[in-house]
C-alpha cells in the first residue's frame, strides 16, 4: 500500500482536522495521502490520482452516511474502502478513536475485504430513460406527502421473460441490498441478510390486508417496479439521499451492479454478528 484517498465529510470541521492529522502521519511512514472533500455531486473530479502513483485504498472520514455517498463515487474505481466513524450510528464505519491501530493494520497487510452486492437502478418512461445511477443500500419506491396507498407491481426477468413477483397496495416497496438490510428495510419488518450474500431484499412498507410479505431473492436477475398507481404522488429515493418523482406507468428496473463494493476490515472492528449486538439489533444476552 502506498497512496490512500482520504474522503472527508461536508464541511465537517472536526473530519478535515483528523484528515489533515492522518494524512502527515501517512507522510511520515512514505505513503502518500490525497485529501478530497466529498460532494453530493461528485467529489473525485476535483483530486485525480497522480499517474505514477494510483490510490490503493479509499479512507472515509464521516458517519455511514458518507460512507455510502462516497461508496457510490468510487464504486468504479474497484477499490477498497474502510470508514473511520465520525457520525451516530457507525455500523459501516469503524471507530475513528483507534485510528493509528487500524492504519497499522492496512499497512502491515492485517485486514480483509468484504465483498458486498450493489444495485444499479434506470427509470423508464415511455421509450426514455429518465433517471439512472447506483445504490448501495437501498432503492425505495413510495407514496409522496399525502397519506394515500399506491398501487406498484414486481416482476422478475428470467430466460423465460417477466415472471410475476406480486402486486400491491402499500406506502411503498424497499428493495434493499444485504448490506442495506440493517437500514430502513430492518426498520419496515424486513429481515437481516448476511452482508456478503449475493441477494436483494424485497420489504414491503404498510401493505394494505397484508398481501406481499418480505421476501429475500437471489441477485442474478434484475427486477421490474411499475407504478400502477394513476392518483396522488409517487417518489423513488436512492440510500435516503437522492429522490426522483415518478409518474403512472414509470417501471423501475433494478440489476446487480457489475462492481461489487470492497469493504476492507480490520481485526479491531470485530465479527458481524458482534456488531449486530453492540448496536442493540440483539438486546437479549
Amino acid at each position: 500500500m502506498k497512496s490512500l484517498l482520504l474522503m472527508l465529510r461536508t464541511g465537517d470541521e472536526q473530519a478535515r482536522s483528523l484528515g489533515q492529522e492522518i494524512a502527515d502521519w501517512l507522510e511520515r511512514r512514505g505513503l502518500r495521502a490525497t485529501l478530497c472533500e466529498h460532494r453530493v455531486d461528485g467529489g473525485l473530479e476535483a483530486c485525480k490520482a497522480p499517474e505514477d502513483a494510483p490510490w490503493d485504498l479509499v479512507l472515509v472520514l464521516g458517519g455511514d452516511g458518507t460512507f455510502i455517498g462516497v461508496a457510490r463515487v468510487c464504486l468504479h474505481l474497484g477499490l477498497p474502502l474502510l470508514g473511520l466513524n465520525l457520525g451516530r450510528v457507525g455500523f459501516l464505519a469503524e471507530g475513528a478513536d483507534k485510528w493509528p491501530k487500524r492504519l497499522e493494520a492496512l499497512q502491515s497487510g492485517r485486514y480483509v475485504l468484504s465483498r458486498r452486492v450493489c444495485l444499479g437502478y434506470a427509470v423508464s418512461r415511455g421509450a426514455a430513460t429518465v433517471c439512472s445511477g447506483i445504490a448501495v443500500n437501498d432503492v425505495v419506491v413510495s407514496r409522496g406527502d399525502m397519506a394515500r396507498l399506491i398501487r406498484l407491481k414486481v416482476e422478475r426477468e428470467s430466460a423465460n421473460g417477466l415472471e410475476r413477483v406480486g402486486e400491491m397496495r402499500a406506502d411503498g416497496l424497499i428493495v434493499s441490498t444485504p448490506t442495506g438490510s440493517t437500514a430502513y428495510g430492518y426498520s419496515a419488518g424486513g429481515p437481516l441478510v448476511y452482508p456478503e450474500l449475493a441477494a436483494l431484499c424485497l420489504t414491503p412498507v404498510c401493505p394494505f390486508l397484508n398481501t406481499f410479505g418480505p421476501m429475500v431473492l437471489p441477485a442474478d436477475a434484475p427486477l421490474r417496479i411499475a407504478v400502477e398507481e394513476p392518483r396522488g404522488e409517487v417518489r423513488m429515493t436512492v440510500d435516503g439521499q437522492r429522490a426522483f418523482a415518478l409518474e403512472h406507468g414509470d417501471v423501475v428496473r433494478l440489476v446487480r451492479c457489475p462492481d461489487d463494493l470492497l469493504m476492507a476490515q480490520t481485526a479491531e472492528c470485530g465479527s458481524y454478528f458482534a456488531k449486530l449486538a453492540n448496536k442493540g439489533f440483539f438486546t437479549q444476552r
